[in-house]
């Protein structure tokens, strides 16, 4: 079987990308940095990392934070299940990070490829991973056409990926492979010609590397239509607390009508206030596209809004974690 190892240490050597996380061995800082580079690219996890490890220096700092502050300092970065499961983590940990493999993989939120990361990087304990550029990579170099999502699938991949693993080096190398998939052999336009696994790439032989690797499962998207009501009343507006069951929990919104179509909102609560549309942004999902559409009114003192809405000053709403669609329709509020 061929083995990748030796020429991917060796391009890593010389063309790692110099992080903050890797220079460090200590598994809570690699914790939080697997954790908020979960499908975020380096470019817009880089600022949370750093802002987590100075406001969060250890378990125990991130253990005493209320939820609300480790969401507020999240937002903008989306998938918020994994700040939740962050700070749920932190409290279980009582103040030490597990030392064993085992320790790490019970952590709420951490599953087979972030408990390997940590395990390799912070302790080299020799577990391969595998992520989608691990499944890149050795789908094309060794020609996989087995779906990466099928059950066979990821055990033929964990299989190899195991077998490819320096279990002397193994925090290089899985960095390594990572690197070199999302640098090099990336999913659109990889950079074959200088490869240095491109005489062993089967992809390449065949001209097949945009075609690997392979998915069965299409994801099914559906489409959403919200209506956010900013209800002015005085120095006060209204915000919502989002509850369990559906994206965004525990984040606060604008007071929120979702519709089946398109269609305008009624608002039974506003007694024939006048709406002033605000504009209307689509913002895509995972699994959902949203067409989110703010509204401006104003409320005289009179009128009470149900006991699900609290009230705020306008000017502390900066205090509060909120969605980042909601934050971009915020911005078109001013203009009216």
């Amino acid at each position: 079987m061929k083995n990748i190892s030796t020429p991917l240490l060796n391009w890593y050597s010389h063309y790692k990308r110099d992080l903050p996380w890797r220079h460090t061995k200590d598994p809570y800082k690699i914790w939080l940095c697997e954790i908020i580079m979960q499908q975020t690219r380096v470019a817009q996890g880089l600022a949370y990392y750093n802002k987590f490890v100075e406001r969060f220096p250890s378990p125990s700092a991130l253990a005493k934070a209320s939820e609300d502050e480790v969401l507020k300092l999240w937002q903008g970065l989306g998938y918020y299940s994994r700040a939740r499961n962050l700070h749920a983590a932190a409290k279980s940990m009582k103040g030490k990070f597990p030392s064993t493999y085992e320790g790490v993989r019970a952590l709420k939120g951490v599953g087979d490829y972030t408990a390997a990361a940590i395990c390799s990087i912070a302790y080299n304990m020799p577990y391969a991973v595998v992520d989608g550029n691990v499944y890149r990579v050795l789908s094309r170099v060794f020609g996989i056409d087995t779906p990466i999502d099928s059950t066979e699938g990821k055990k033929q991949f964990a299989q190899l990926a195991q077998e490819q693993l320096d279990q002397k080096h193994a925090s290089d190398y899985n960095q390594a492979i990572m690197d070199f998939g999302a640098t090099v052999c990336t999913p659109q336009t990889p950079q074959c010609a200088g490869c240095p696994l491109s005489k062993q790439c089967i992809a390449r032989r065949d001209n097949r590397a945009e075609e690997l690797p392979v998915k069965e499962k299409k994801t099914k998207i559906s489409t959403r239509y919200f209506h956010y009501i900013y209800a002015v009343q005085g120095d006060f507006i209204y915000l919502h607390k989002r509850g369990a069951g559906d994206i965004w929990q525990n984040l606060y919104e604008l007071p929120l009508i979702e519709t089946p179509t398109e269609e305008k909102p009624k608002v039974a609560w506003l007694k024939g206030a006048k709406l002033a549309e605000a504009g209307t942004l689509k913002h895509v999902l995972s699994h959902q596209v949203i067409y989110g559409t703010i509204y401006k009114v104003q409320l005289p003192p009179s009128v009470k809004l149900p006991s699900e809405f609290i009230k705020i000053k306008s000017a502390d709403l900066k205090k509060y974690a909120i969605p980042r669609l909601v934050q971009k329709l915020l911005a078109n509020i001013k203009k009216i």
